[in-house]
């Protein structure tokens, strides 16, 4: 009997194991059928003057007494009414749109080393363009970046060339880093703010390549470079490196500096470049006197401030993800915090 029993409950065991097996692997397919016949995307748009106000009344009702409430809420809905009239008074004659209450469309960009949320950044730019009117309504980028590939924040930059090409009146805020490939975008803003300890600068380029050449050798492993083309590879990792490989892979990452001193130059004139553009960053306390940032102000106080005069929405693009690509994100973005985590260990100065 108790043989039995064993097999019994080794046999339920294995039984239930395969059917788990299985109703993963259709989970799995069910979830690539419906990615493909899915769009990739879709964007979300809050009101972030609906957000600010609720948050504000949530205090009210626990530090005001009724009598105050009550005042303050027959105010608030005679104010609204007014508002509905003067908009249906609009509608009624032709008018000039940028007599009409400004828009303002926040954006959030959180770059990584291989700039991966332009994939967001030039969805969301696509959109408000399609509704902002040049003169009037203003683009929020809340941007914090230590930079990363150059190809990556070029295109980056070139979304932000777009938003300024349109006539629309481009503000980004700075919280806490924008170097590198972050201040390449951060410098296309009509107006740049950052906080008082931001991080912004680091104009120039850095590049490096491990050799395990000597290493072989001593093993006497032998390593085989086909190339066609003098510099289709300058450096190896495996090969022996060459003082020609050397000077070219130099003069590359030097004419790459001289486009980034150039970029900058265009959209901030009124920087010395030969004095900023020597890969040294700096706090924005000490960047203002330097024309890298424009004032000293945290996004919250620029963005509650213009929330009186202006209907604030915040876009987000949101991707639509499959089962395998939802079990991978978290492997990916936990190695981008721990190599963003070692940028800002290795440059920001600590308190203790």
């Amino acid at each position: 009997m108790e043989w039995l029993s064993a097999y019994g409950l080794f046999l339920a065991k294995g039984v239930t194991g395969v059917i788990l097996l299985a109703i993963l692997l259709r989970l799995i397919s069910r979830s690539k059928q419906e990615g493909e016949g899915l769009q990739t995307g879709y964007l979300d748009v809050e009101a972030l003057n609906d957000r600010y106000q609720a948050e504000a009344d949530g205090l009210r009702t626990l530090v005001w007494d009724d009598a105050a409430w009550k005042v303050e809420r027959k105010q608030r809905k005679a104010k609204a009414k007014a508002e509905k009239a003067a908009l249906k008074a609009a509608a009624a004659q032709p008018a000039d749109a940028t007599q009409l209450r400004a828009r303002v469309f926040v954006l959030q960009f959180s770059g990584d080393m291989a700039a991966s949320a332009v994939a967001h950044l030039r969805q969301e730019v696509s959109a408000l363009l399609a509704v902002a009117v040049a003169g009037r309504d203003e683009v929020v980028l809340l941007l914090e970046s230590p930079g990363g590939v150059v190809h990556g924040y070029g295109l980056a930059a070139s979304q932000l060339a777009r938003i300024r090409d349109a006539g629309v009146s481009l503000t980004i805020c700075v919280d806490k880093v924008a170097a590198s490939g972050g201040y390449m975008m951060a410098c296309l803003a009509n107006r740049l703010l950052a906080a008082p300890f931001a991080i912004v600068g680091s104009i120039g380029v850095v590049a490096q390549i491990p050799n395990f050449h000597r290493l072989l050798k001593k093993n006497d492993i032998d390593v085989e470079l086909m190339t066609a083309g003098e510099y289709k590879r300058t450096l190896t990792l495996l090969g022996e490196n060459t003082d020609a490989g050397r000077e070219k892979f130099q003069h590359d990452i030097d004419e790459t500096h001289q486009l980034f001193k150039q970029f900058v130059q265009q959209w901030r004139p009124q920087v010395e470049i030969e004095v900023v553009a020597t890969g040294e960053h700096w706090f924005a306390t000490q960047a203002i006197a330097l024309n890298l940032v424009d004032a000293l102000q945290t996004s919250d106080d620029y963005l509650r401030q213009r929330a009186n005069s202006a209907d604030l929405f915040a876009l987000h693009w949101r991707q639509r993800k499959t089962l395998a690509q939802k079990l991978g994100l978290a492997a990916e973005e936990s190695a981008d915090r721990v190599l963003t985590r070692w940028w800002q260990r290795a440059t920001q100065a600590r308190w203790h």
